[in-house]
């Protein structure tokens, strides 16, 4: 990668360029815009395969996580019990943690090649899933708490506390969680079905990316910071926290969380939900004009000619590397022209999201033809008549 940026900085300074295309504008573009096009295939390709490794790699971390976590708990478990005493549902508590983490274990080893437990968080375009994330910590939350009432239940001793802990099961006690539960799952299952759909439906562009990252759950495709998934996500922690904390205060009963809480993560839920619904659009073309170099007179489009096409959503989000904005394709006519790269220093001023700038080939014939973007997610824009004259 830092070999590429070298390249591209190069060629924005005007550097390295042969002598046969030198004297050429047009022909220097075309060999730039080539050479960082098969550098950038060469980078991508790489990438994909440390993802592909990092995948098989991170499901080792990942028990380090889980085994982690349970030490955790052990150990403040073994403190806490100095002042009050060691009890039975302290017992039950670790029991079930360790039933739990070793589930997780199993999962991730039968997983490993899919990067272990991340494996049911990752989504079809390769990115962690912050509605898969947030329905699997409440799911665990409740196996938990049903395992910590089911281990007292097992060695309780007196039909009194048989009776309370059954009790404690009762759907007054945990209808508020079992309906966050309920809620948080079924928004992981209709978000899938929501992109897919938009996504069939050419409403929403999507990229794969080379490996899932931590920030995906708070990030959109694009990198940058989404409200709808940092509070969806912030919500759900801490409604997830007050019910473990419930649990440890009263570990007799399912975590009797308020419903004034319950409301909260509904609401987060649909505004995540909302956000999710109307991300994304249709590149659009709004208008195609000449481009004009300092210096040149006014004139109709000609063969040859360089045009600036005006629109948004060319680039989606998660395609700004190299190798997928040398993938945006303009269709004029029946010719299909590739938008060359045109390097500048620190980045590419073509193509951008709202403008792209390409030559008129010899190919295409003087008359009226229809200029059309096909971006790096095989979307299609609408056409744009222009008239080009010989």
């Amino acid at each position: 990668m830092a070999q590429f940026l070298a390249k591209r900085d190069e060629f924005a300074a005007g550097q390295g360029l042969p002598a046969a295309v030198a004297h050429s504008p047009g022909a220097s573009r075309q060999w730039v815009s080539d050479e960082l096009t098969q550098s950038a295939r060469t980078v991508a390709d790489r990438s994909r395969e440390a993802g592909e490794a990092w995948l098989q790699l991170v499901w080792q971390r990942s028990l380090l996580v889980v085994w982690g976590a349970f030490a955790a708990l052990a150990l403040g478990q073994i403190v806490t019990a100095m002042g009050a005493g060691w009890t039975g549902a302290r017992t039950s508590g670790l029991l079930a943690a360790f039933v739990v983490c070793s589930l997780l274990s199993c999962a991730a080893r039968l997983h490993r090649s899919r990067g272990g437990l991340l494996a049911p968080l990752i989504g079809e375009d390769n990115r962690l899933s912050t509605s898969r994330a947030v329905a699997t910590a409440w799911v665990l939350v409740v196996v938990f708490s049903a395992l910590v009432l089911a281990l007292q239940l097992a060695w309780a001793s007196s039909a009194a506390d048989r009776d309370a802990l059954i009790e404690g099961l009762g759907l007054a006690r945990g209808a508020g969680m079992l309906s966050v539960l309920a809620l948080v799952c079924a928004i992981a299952v209709v978000v899938r079905r929501v992109v897919a759909v938009r996504v069939v439906g050419q409403r929403l562009q999507k990229i794969r990316a080379d490996r899932p990252r931590l920030a995906d759950l708070l990030c959109d495709d694009s990198g940058r910071g989404s409200f709808a998934d940092v509070q969806y996500a912030l919500v759900s922690s801490v409604a997830a926290v007050f019910a473990l904390v419930r649990l440890a205060r009263r570990p007799d009963q399912l975590p009797d969380l308020p419903w004034g809480l319950a409301l909260l993560v509904a609401v987060s839920a649909a505004t995540y939900f909302a956000g999710k619904y109307v991300e994304g659009g249709r590149p659009i073309v709004l208008s195609v004009v000449r481009a004009r170099e300092a210096g040149d007179l006014d004139a109709p489009i000609r063969t040859g000619d360089d045009i600036e096409i005006r629109g948004a959503g060319f680039v989606p989000p998660g395609a700004g590397t190299p190798d997928r904005l040398a993938r945006m394709v303009v269709r004029i006519g029946v010719v299909h022209v590739h938008v060359p790269l045109i390097p500048v220093p620190g980045g590419f001023a073509n193509p951008t999201d709202t403008t792209l700038t390409l030559p008129v080939p010899v190919d295409v014939e003087p008359g009226r033809v229809n200029v059309q973007v096909v971006t790096a997610s095989g979307m299609e824009s609408n056409r744009v008549l222009i008239e080009v004259t010989d």
